[in-house]
């Protein structure tokens, strides 16, 4: 799996996030080197940033984005020939914009920690509803032919458990058949008999041709599911956020 390292400006447009969007409380997961959390502290913006890799390489995974993709130039140039090249010029440019957003990353990584956390899905080391909006970029679908239906769904009812109104993902298409996830309307079902309806937006943003769209999960509604120390589960107390909702929209 190559660890990109996307900026702000690119999360913007994939999860088409307005301004209003960018005064709630955000999580990027997994979040890899990118650059979003970076940028968006100057900006005042309360962002967190969550990744396996930050358990063992923190500061290192930004140079090795640098080392990668240097490597697998000419992959990558492959790889993406046909590519409608909206948001780089071509391959060459994909490289240095990563790298910058990669050296951006690990500026802020060694000066802010705190705003990077150790955890991988499909469980996550935070408490239900500590976000208002999660993002999840090229991981969830994007690795549909190596994730299987089962760690999607999972990872999908993780997501929503740590978010108080949104979660939006993107892309949908699998990368390496360029063909849509076939068991997305599968999950949605599921996740829609669960209390966590969705929805499918077009975004202003496509890497590979005709990838153009995010997923939307509402979860304002939805009460997860806890588990016992037997491993059982047990339905989550169904007032114990409406403290919360009150007053403050959703």
């Amino acid at each position: 799996m190559l660890v990109s390292a996307r900026s702000f400006a690119e999360y913007r447009a994939m999860f088409t996030l307005t301004d209003g969007d960018l005064e709630q409380r955000i999580l990027d997961c997994p979040a890899g080197a990118a650059s979003f959390v970076a940028e968006a502290g100057p900006l005042g913006i309360d962002a967190v940033a969550v990744d396996r890799q930050y358990a063992d390489h923190r500061e290192d995974l930004g140079l090795l984005v640098e080392r990668e993709t240097e490597f697998k130039r000419e992959l990558l140039r492959k790889e993406t020939a046909g590519y409608p090249w909206t948001w780089y010029d071509d391959a060459d440019d994909m490289i240095r914009q990563w790298t910058a957003n990669a050296r951006l990353f690990r500026a802020d990584i060694a000066a802010r920690p705190d705003r990077y956390v150790a955890g991988s899905l499909p469980e996550l080391p935070f408490a239900d509803n500590e976000f208002d909006l999660v993002l999840s970029s090229h991981l969830i679908f994007s690795y549909g032919s190596r994730l299987d239906e089962h760690f999607h769904r999972a990872a999908l009812l993780e997501l929503a458990r740590v978010a108080r109104r949104e979660v939006r993902l993107f892309p949908l298409m699998v990368y390496d058949t360029r063909v849509r996830y076939p068991g997305l309307e599968r999950l949605r079902r599921d996740l829609a008999g669960l209390g966590i309806p969705s929805r499918v937006e077009r975004v202003a943003y496509e890497f590979q041709p005709g990838d153009n769209e995010m997923l939307v999960l509402s979860c304002a509604g939805y009460r997860p599911l806890v588990r016992t120390a037997r491993g059982a589960t047990e339905a989550v107390d169904p007032v114990r956020w409406r403290h919360r909702e009150e007053g403050a929209g959703s």
